[in-house]
C-alpha cells in the first residue's frame, strides 16, 4: 500500500467534499473541487490505492430504526496473551451492535461503542454475550443521556 505524506490544495478539497457527501457523481465533485472529471477520478483512484479512502457508505440514524440506546463500555480482559487479544477482537469484529472497538491504555483494556434498543436489550447483551466471552475479566457501562456532536469527517492536517 502506498503512503501519502502530503496533500496538494486539490487532493484537500476532494476529500473534504467527499467527506460531507460520498453520494454526489464524479462530475459533481470534480466541479465543487474546480477540477476536470478525469483528473478528479484520477486523484481518487490514488487516494483509494494509497488506503486513504477506504469505502463509500451511508449513514443511518440509530434512533430512527429503533436502536436508539448509546452505550459506552469499558473492558478488562482476563489476559494480554495473543491468542487472548485476537479471540476477543475477533469476537467484537462479529458483534454487529458493537459500533466502535478500541483499544485502550490505562485501567481498561478496550472501550466499545454498543447501540441497543432499551436498556433491557443493552442488559441481554452485556450478561448473555459480552460477559460471557471466555476473554472478558469485566465491563463498566455509561449510557449517554444525549449526543452533542457525532461526526465522520476527519479534518486534515496543514
Amino acid at each position: 500500500m502506498n503512503k501519502i505524506t502530503e496533500f496538494d490544495e486539490l487532493d484537500r478539497r476532494i476529500l473534504v467534499e467527499l467527506q460531507r457527501d460520498g453520494s454526489q457523481s464524479n462530475a459533481e465533485l470534480a466541479d465543487r473541487v474546480g477540477s476536470s472529471g478525469p483528473s478528479c477520478w484520477r486523484r481518487i483512484k490514488l487516494l483509494q490505492e494509497a488506503g486513504v479512502l477506504s469505502k463509500n457508505v451511508w449513514l443511518v440514524d440509530p434512533s430512527r430504526i429503533g436502536q436508539g440506546v448509546n452505550v459506552i463500555c469499558s473492558i478488562r480482559t482476563k489476559s494480554h496473551s495473543a491468542e487472548h487479544t485476537h479471540a476477543f477482537e475477533a469476537f467484537v469484529r462479529a458483534q454487529d451492535r458493537i459500533i466502535e472497538c478500541l483499544s485502550m491504555s490505562g485501567e481498561w483494556d478496550y472501550q466499545v461503542r454498543v447501540v441497543a434498543t432499551d436498556v433491557a436489550d443493552y442488559e441481554a447483551f452485556l450478561m448473555q454475550t459480552l460477559l460471557k466471552h471466555e476473554s472478558v475479566a469485566g465491563a463498566s457501562s455509561y449510557f449517554a443521556l444525549k449526543v452533542i456532536k457525532y461526526e465522520t469527517a476527519i479534518p486534515l492536517p496543514d
